[in-house]
């Protein structure tokens, strides 16, 4: 088992008032030109940079878009299309400086406008950005000249530079956040590394190097293939055999396949990923805390991380957050009791348990496998799980945000407040769960603008406990981040993000096939 002791990605808030110099991996000068051929393991249906929901959509757009600030492999931010930021000292106000001379794929200049639009389109409850609740609590936003954009918040908020890194914040056109808006659904227009070239969500997206963006050294590569692979055994094979360089994501059975196979290099790092059980928790039976926990008390979390990850993965405690991010509290491992979780059934209202249908999506397989976990565990305690397993697009479009009771899939964020604010609060973008516990939302609030360390701890410790006494959702594993490459390719780390790939700083040896 890895030991989760990565750097975090702050030392302190300090380290967020003002931007460092932009840094480049590595010290060889990387190879130019190349095509890369990178799989993923389900369509990228949606590109809209405002409107993306999954790790393939959320590559594709960052190759085509560019955000305020980045986010490194270490979590730590740095500029994109800002240069630097500063804010007051209530951390009310944050002033970004734009770099010079960018421009969009079309030609046009980028400005503070575009800026200003980007978010006034993501703060729009009409456009149904998962952004919106992501960003921070921004009241407003003005371009105080071409090339500094102002954002005046509601309240302090200590992490914002790295909200501006979030996967759905990439800035576009002015023209186009206040015009026809769903141009983007098919087209693309940004200020990032590559160009769109073709777009086929199922089977292939294909992009080439943007000879205008605002880093000349960069991207390495001439073009990027994204090729779709639903079948997992198949992406295998086709990386053994050099047809493709790179697998995005990796399922344990196939990464030990890849292990030990030559000319192939095995990735993995822990991370802050997790499956959950999602409760409705305005519904019955779910709507009674004891029913939650009583079958919270049927896990063997242990068992769990061996059946579900392989051993690439460590317990979950009820809590999004694990030792990946800051401000994580080790609270007692929540263990199996099945005694205690009949106490609990009979105290609500289910002495002979009760029965449910829990759905999980085909896609990772975990989610199903987690399900059938749960369902063998639970029976002890007399609850009865019907697992349904379904097509992912199927889930989508019936099930997230709506169902009452299935398995959910979801990447590490980059703090604590944004993890929260994604899926836990009264406010989250995707509040599946409908929770919506007062004295939470009243924590993670105060807590998002806290200056002092110390009592900003105890106040995301206190949301944790919350979680773990009233458990809106169950969350059993945190899953290591697994990929694959061949070793022709340099420059490419798994992000413990899983959601953020760099490929712009991606490179091919000599011994790469040549195509194209």
């Amino acid at each position: 088992m890895l030991t989760l002791n990565r750097r975090h990605f702050l030392a302190g808030t300090a380290a967020l008032l003002t931007a460092p110099s932009l840094g480049y991996a590595g010290t060889a000068t990387p190879a130019k030109g190349g095509t890369l051929r990178i799989s993923v393991d389900q369509a990228a249906s949606v590109i809209h940079p405002l409107l993306t929901r999954v790790n393939p959509e959320y590559m594709v757009t960052e190759l085509l878009y560019s955000n305020l600030t980045r986010l490194k492999v270490d979590m730590s931010v740095e500029p994109d299309l800002a240069e630097s930021w500063s804010a007051n000292d209530a951390l009310t106000e944050w002033t970004f400086k734009l770099r010079g001379g960018v421009k969009f794929h079309d030609g046009s200049p980028l400005t503070a406008t575009d800026v200003v639009e980007t978010f006034k389109a993501i703060l729009n409850p009409n456009n149904a950005s998962p952004a919106r609740n992501n960003v921070g609590p921004i009241a407003d936003i003005v371009a105080a000249d071409p090339l500094t954009a102002v954002f005046k918040l509601s309240g302090p908020y200590a992490d914002f530079p790295v909200a501006m890194a979030y996967t759905v914040a990439r800035i576009i056109p002015a023209s186009i956040a206040t015009g026809d808006f769903k141009k983007l659904s098919t087209s693309a227009n940004g200020t990032g590394p590559f160009k769109l070239v073709s777009y086929e969500p199922d089977r292939l997206i294909v992009v080439e190097r943007n000879p205008d963006y605002y880093d000349p050294s960069r991207p390495h590569l001439d073009r990027i293939e994204i090729q779709v692979f639903p079948d997992i055994s198949a992406q295998t094979s086709a990386l053994l055999a050099g047809n493709i360089d790179v697998v995005s994501t990796v399922q344990p059975t196939e990464y030990l396949r890849m292990k030990d196979a030559d000319g192939v290099n095995a990735l993995r790092i822990p991370s802050g990923q997790f499956c959950n059980i999602n409760f409705g928790c305005d519904t019955k039976p779910f709507n009674d805390a004891r029913v939650r926990r009583a079958l919270a008390l049927t896990v063997d979390r242990q068992a769990m991380v061996d059946f579900v990850t392989e051993g690439f993965g460590t317990p979950g405690n009820d809590t999004p957050l694990n030792a990946s991010y800051r401000f994580y509290k080790d609270l007692p491992l929540r263990q199996a009791n099945i005694e205690e979780a009949k106490k609990l059934l009979n105290e609500a209202g289910y002495p002979d348990g009760f029965e449910a249908t829990l759905i999980a999506s085909d896609k990772p397989s975990q989610r199903t496998q987690l399900a059938v976990a749960l369902r063998e565990m639970a029976k002890e305690a007399g609850i009865r799980i019907n697992v349904q397993t379904m097509p992912h697009a199927t889930y989508l479009d019936q099930v997230w945000k709506k169902g009452n009771f299935y398995v959910g899939f979801y990447n590490m964020q980059p703090t604590a407040d944004a993890i929260f604010k994604l899926l836990y609060t009264s406010d989250a973008a995707w509040n599946e769960t409908r929770w919506n516990n007062a004295a939470f939302d009243k924590v993670v609030n105060e807590a998002r603008g806290t200056k002092d360390e110390a009592k900003r701890a105890a106040l995301y410790a206190e949301a944790q406990q919350l979680m773990s006494d009233e458990v809106p959702s169950i969350i059993p594993v945190f899953f290591d981040v697994l990929a694959a490459k061949r070793d022709w390719v340099s420059g490419f780390e798994v992000h413990p993000r899983a959601s953020v790939f760099r490929l712009d700083y991606v490179s091919l040896s000599d011994k790469a096939p040549k195509r194209g």
